[in-house]
């Protein structure tokens, strides 16, 4: 009897038409597997994932091996496949596109939004999911686990409560939280590395439940660290602390970078200025934002109703960026080291509600 083999699918993420075409370095490689594309367009749009399969048979390696980095930390790929959400959970909806299309209409608005009392018990639900994912991640952490078995376990515990995780494939981010080690300031991507005695790591978190965002990341040891990396991290904490025991209403947002810089500095630690806290409720990015540095330009003033972050980002060394090639990492320029604390607020009547 004759076997009858169907056409391939399309290897092309959330694609299901026949595939007949068959990526050239795959034929080479005669490599079968997830090789197929229903058309030039999905072979394209797919390709920045694809690629990584051509080195998968050769082990770990660095994807941008001329890269000049700053310090000692280099990429581990290949990454892993992008992790499925069920049908049945609420996304946003950036989650096939990748581009967060609400956000752009509301990018050059500056007006703050006031939330309802039936919104802001959107943002507290999802910002309650949020920090349990975190408290679940951070527990995961020890010396030889890699970040992209962090960003697995991050990924499954927010499916687990019926939320999307928010950074997958917003502007076409990976994976499903940041992890930023070490010289890493922010928007770290988890891959192959392990995690080794000395390192320090921050996972964020964010969370995307029926409608509403919440946001919220941590500065984690990973076995034994030294004493000046223990008080970068704590400082870091005390910055954003500090920040939220002076929101109440009529604060500027401008005020709390001089908070923040005035207890850094005093340290002989620098504050990040590239990236700043921001507004959040339906949409993961919106106004206001909130720098936190001294002198700075923000907009606007603290109203009962509003939800912010303030995620204030402090460096052992000069305060500059470097980006790497993946267009998300972003690194100290001097290569030492950096350190993040972020909490979701709410602006009550009388202060701030932490609701991470």
């Amino acid at each position: 009897m004759a076997v009858v083999t169907s056409p391939p699918i399309c290897a092309s993420i959330d694609c299901t038409k026949e595939a007949h075409l068959q990526c050239p370095t795959c034929v080479k490689n005669n490599n079968k597997e997830d090789s197929f594309f229903c058309s030039q367009d999905c072979f394209k749009k797919s390709w920045g994932s694809h690629k990584a399969l051509h080195q998968s048979q050769r082990g770990p390696y660095d994807p941008f091996p001329t890269f000049k980095y700053a310090g000692p930390l280099r990429p581990v790929y290949p990454l892993s496949p992008r992790r499925v959400v069920p049908d049945s959970i609420e996304k946003p909806d950036y989650t096939e596109t990748g581009i967060p299309k609400s956000e752009f209409a509301e990018s050059r608005n500056t007006s703050i939004k006031v939330l309802t009392p039936e919104e802001i018990e959107g943002v507290r639900k999802a910002c309650k999911i949020t920090r349990e994912v975190l408290e679940i991640a951070a527990k995961s952490i020890q010396v030889g686990i890699t970040t992209d078995e962090i960003d697995r376990i991050v990924h499954e515990a927010t499916i687990e409560r019926g939320a999307y995780p928010s950074p997958l494939n917003y502007n076409y981010f990976p994976k499903s939280c940041c992890t930023s080690l070490n010289e890493v300031i922010c928007h770290g991507i988890p891959d192959q590395r392990k995690l080794v005695d000395g390192d320090i790591l921050n996972i964020d978190v964010s969370c995307f439940y029926k409608g509403f965002h919440g946001d919220a990341n941590g500065t984690y040891c990973v076995g034994n660290v030294d004493k000046a990396g223990k008080k970068l991290i704590n400082v870091t904490l005390e910055c954003l602390n500090k920040a939220i025991a002076a929101a109440k209403p009529g604060v500027r947002y401008r005020d709390f970078g001089k908070i923040i810089e005035e207890h850094a500095t005093k340290n002989g630690f620098s504050v990040v200025r590239a990236f700043c806290g921001h507004g959040i409720n339906q949409l993961f990015h919106c106004s206001p934002n909130v720098p936190h540095y001294a002198n700075n330009k923000a907009i606007g003033i603290l109203k009962p109703g509003h939800i912010f972050t303030i995620e204030p980002m402090i460096c052992e060394g000069v305060y500059q960026e470097l980006l790497w090639p993946d267009n998300w990492t972003a690194t100290t320029k001097d290569g030492k080291r950096s350190a993040q604390f972020e909490h979701t607020l709410l602006v009550t009547e009388n202060g701030v509600e932490i609701l991470t």
